[in-house]
């Protein structure tokens, strides 16, 4: 391998785009992956050194063949961003077991089978696992019962792995973000009843800093935990919240 290479879940937008961009700009192979093949396709138009795979992951095969799919076209993997994430907004009561499931399955099971996959690759190459959370993983949110519990879940995750494999050379930690001006919190305000315009004042004026984070602020910090000025944090859990878990 010539260039180090990153793999990114949920690159179509939002969040992981930030990211998939951000890593090809500093000279990483990235492997863009995302179930919106007209968005995904259009990522691999945007910078030279980015590919792009579409597909659904819920499930242990999917993930594998993807990691697979990485390491035989790059011939490696040294960072792996498990950042494909739904929302859904309801308590307990109200959570349908189809939806429960559903997001299990790709906040918390995918981002389990990537890693248990590419641990062995990333073993090679003293690699990083970087999983994105959010701040409802670390505190409780309103009507968010499954969300919470599957970024929690990966948090936990997080921690565990890094336990394991610190002395492997492995590092993995979490990006807890707060709100983000993305996709998913104009879907979010939809779901509320109001327009994406409301819902982002709304969310500007619910922070302690004023504003909401944006992408490109989550990608620079997914950057430096992926580069060697991190090299001893590990099984760490960051907010990047403005200051909302405070």
């Amino acid at each position: 391998m010539d260039k180090k290479v990153a793999l990114i879940t949920g690159a179509s937008s939002g969040i992981g785009l930030a990211i998939a961009l951000v890593f090809a700009e500093h000279g990483y192979a990235v492997l863009a992956a995302g179930r919106d093949k007209k968005r995904t396709q259009e990522i691999g138009t945007q910078k030279q050194n980015i590919r792009t795979w579409i597909g659904d992951l819920s499930t242990s095969e999917a993930c594998s063949a993807l990691i697979d799919t990485c390491v035989q076209d790059f011939g490696g993997l040294d960072v792996l961003v498990n950042n494909a994430g739904i929302y859904s907004s309801a308590d307990a009561e109200d959570t349908s077991d189809e939806t429960w499931l559903q997001t299990m399955a790709i906040n918390l099971n995918a981002p389990f089978y990537l890693s248990r996959a590419a641990i062995p690759h990333l073993r090679r190459t003293k690699g990083v696992i970087l999983n994105i959370a959010s701040d409802w993983g670390l505190v409780g949110g309103k009507k968010a019962a499954a969300y919470c519990a599957s970024k929690g879940g990966l948090v936990l995750l997080t921690k565990a792995m890094s336990r394991d494999h610190a002395g492997e050379g492995i590092r993995v930690n979490a990006i807890c973000p707060g709100d983000v001006e993305t996709p998913m919190l104009s879907d979010e305000g939809t779901v509320r009843g109001v327009d994406p315009a409301t819902a982002l004042r709304e969310a500007n004026e619910a922070s302690p800093t004023g504003r909401v984070t944006s992408p490109d602020e989550v990608a620079a910090l997914a950057l430096f935990l992926a580069s060697d000025a991190a090299k001893q944090i590990t099984g760490a859990a960051i907010p990047i919240d403005g200051g909302n878990t405070a």
